[in-house]
C-alpha cells in the first residue's frame, strides 16, 4: 500500500517488571529530568498496545537519550523480549557497550556486542546465545544486519543517529521477527518542529528539551586569525591542566587533495606550536583507512594524546569527558548544525569547557549570522530554526533528501501553522477513508499516486 495510516501489528509489552523497577529505584545514576520522564511515558504508552511503535527521539547533545533508550530496553526484557541498539561506528558501539554494562553491573542481564572487528569464534558464540535467547541486549554496528544474526524474540530496535543508515539497511532488522519489533530512532541533530512534522509524518516525535541539572554550558567565543597567538596560549594552559583539545578543519568536498593539504598545513603549524615529545597529537582525515581512524580516535579517547586534529566531523556521540576545548578552524565555512554538533563533543565532564570559532578577518553577512548565533545560544532547537531560515529545508536535510520536499508554495518557516493544520486534516481524512475510496476523495487519490510512487523509496521509515 502506498498510503500508510494504520500501524503494523506488533507485540505488546503489558508489564513494567523487576529489571525496570530495580534499576529505576536503586541504580539510576541521577534523577531523571521532567523531559526524560515525559518521553518515557510516551514510549510506555506506545509499547503496551498491540501495534508497532515507530517513534523518533530528538534530544540535544548531552540531554540523556541513552538512559531513556536503556529504560526502554528494560521494558522489552521484562516482557521476555530481546532488544538491540545499532550505532553507526565501532567506537560509538563500544561506548554504548561500556555505558550499558555499567548500568547493568548489579543486574542479571547478558549484554552482547557485535561489530565488524568481532572475531569468528566470538561471532559464533554470540549467534548461538542470541538465537537461544540467552543474550538480552545486543549492541552493534551494521554487522547486526547480517543474515546469520538471528534473534529468539526481538521486541525493540533502537537506531542511534538514524540518518547514517539507509532505509533498506534499517528494514533488514525488522525482518528478523514474525511481527516487526518496536522502533525507537534517536537523533542528536535537532530538527525544527515544522520540518520533522513534514519529513517524519508517519513517526511519532518525542523531544527531550531539558538538560540534566549541573551540566555546565560550553562557553563559545568567536575569534579571527589575528587572535591566533592568544588561542594557542589558552590551549597550552588547558593542556597543563591535563585537559584535551579538539581542532577541526573544514572538509572541502570539491577536492580531497585540497582538504588533505589544508589539514597538513595546519598540522605542520600545530607541530611548531605544540612540539613533540611535550605534546602528543592524533590526526584523522578522509584519506586514512577506517582502522587507522579508529586507532587514532581510540588514542584520544583513552587519553594518550592531548590534541585531536581532524578534517572529518568527529563522530557524533563519541564521549571524551576530559576534552574541554573545541577549536573550529575556518568556522565561517561550517554549517550551523555542524558547528553545534562539534561543540557537543566537549562539556561532558565536570570542568568548564570552551568552543572557539576561528574565522578569517573577512566574513560574509550570512557567515557572521551563523557565528553570532553560535555565540549567543547553545539551544539546538533555536539553532535549527535559524539554520532552516538561512539554508532552506531541502538543503538542511542534505542532498540525499533535498528532492523530498517539493513544495510549490509552502515555506516551512512562514507557513508552519497551516502546515500543521493540513497534516491534521490529512490524518483525519485517512482515518475515515484509509484507501481514499470514497467518491469525494478520488481526485485526491489521483493527484497523490504519482507523487507517492516517486517518493515511496525515500520516506518509508519502516
Amino acid at each position: 500500500k502506498l498510503i500508510r495510516t494504520k500501524k503494523l501489528k506488533g507485540y505488546p509489552f503489558p508489564i513494567i517488571g523487576d529489571n525496570f523497577n530495580e534499576f529505576y529505584n536503586n541504580h539510576i545514576p541521577f534523577e531523571l529530568t521532567g523531559a526524560q520522564k515525559r518521553v518515557l511515558k510516551e514510549i510506555r504508552k506506545d509499547v503496551q498496545v498491540n501495534a508497532q511503535m515507530n517513534r523518533l527521539l530528538q534530544g540535544d547533545v548531552g540531554s540523556g537519550k541513552t538512559l531513556v533508550a536503556f529504560l526502554s530496553m528494560l521494558m522489552a526484557v521484562d516482557n521476555n523480549f530481546q532488544a538491540c541498539i545499532m550505532a553507526p561506528t565501532e567506537i560509538l558501539a563500544q561506548q554504548h557497550m561500556e555505558t550499558i554494562s555499567d548500568f547493568t553491573k548489579n543486574m542479571k542481564l547478558e549484554i552482547g556486542i557485535l561489530t565488524g572487528s568481532s572475531k569468528t569464534k566470538q561471532r559464533r558464540e554470540l549467534h548461538e546465545k542470541l538465537e537461544s535467547g540467552k543474550i538480552n541486549i545486543l549492541i552493534g554496528t551494521h554487522a547486526l544486519l547480517e543474515d546469520k544474526v538471528k534473534f529468539k524474540n526481538l521486541g525493540l530496535v533502537i537506531i542511534d543517529e538514524q540518518h547514517r543508515f539507509g532505509v533498506s539497511q534499517r528494514s533488514k532488522l525488522w525482518k528478523k521477527n514474525d511481527y516487526p519489533p518496536h522502533v525507537l530512532v534517536m537523533t542528536a541533530t535537532p530538527i525544527p518542529r515544522t520540518l520533522s512534522m513534514t519529513l517524519y509524518g508517519d513517526l511519532e516525535v518525542s523531544v527531550i528539551d531539558e538538560m540534566p541539572p549541573g551540566r555546565k554550558e560550553v562557553k563559545t567565543v568567536w575569534r579571527t586569525d589575528s587572535n591566533r597567538l592568544k588561542v594557542i596560549g589558552f590551549v597550552r594552559d588547558q593542556i597543563k591542566l591535563d585537559r584535551q583539545v579538539y581542532i577541526v578543519f573544514p572538509l572541502i568536498q570539491e577536492s580531497e587533495k585540497l582538504d588533505y593539504k589544508n589539514l597538513m598545513d595546519g598540522f605542520e603549524s600545530l607541530q611548531r606550536d605544540f612540539p613533540l615529545p611535550q605534546y602528543q597529537v592524533s590526526v584523522v582525515h578522509g584519506q586514512m583507512k577506517a582502522e587507522d581512524k579508529e586507532y587514532e580516535m581510540k588514542r584520544f579517547v583513552d587519553g594518550t594524546t592531548d590534541i585531536m586534529v581532524a578534517t572529518t566531523v568527529i563522530e557524533v556521540g563519541v564521549n571524551v569527558p576530559n576534552a574541554s576545548v573545541m577549536i573550529i578552524e575556518s568556522a565561517e565555512r561550517f554549517g550551523l548544525s555542524q558547528m553545534h554538533q562539534l561543540r557537543g563533543r566537549v562539556g561532558r565532564g565536570a570542568e568548564q569547557s570552551y568552543c572557539i570559532l576561528i574565522s578569517g578577518n573577512k566574513v560574509s553577512n550570512e557567515g557572521k549570522e551563523r557565528l553570532k548565533t553560535m555565540v549567543e545560544t547553545s539551544d539546538g532547537f533555536k539553532i535549527s530554526e535559524v539554520d532552516l531560515r538561512l539554508r532552506g529545508a531541502g538543503d538542511m536535510m542534505g542532498t540525499q533528501q533535498s528532492g523530498a520536499l517539493q513544495f510549490k508554495i509552502a515555506d516551512l518557516v512562514k507557513d508552519s501553522n497551516i502546515l500543521e493544520y493540513s497534516r491534521n486534516v490529512a490524518v483525519k481524512l485517512l482515518e475515515e477513508d484509509e484507501n481514499l475510496e470514497k467518491e469525494e476523495n478520488k481526485n485526491i487519490l489521483k493527484a497523490y499516486l504519482p507523487y507517492a510512487k516517486e517518493r515511496s523509496g525515500w520516506s518509508r521509515i519502516s
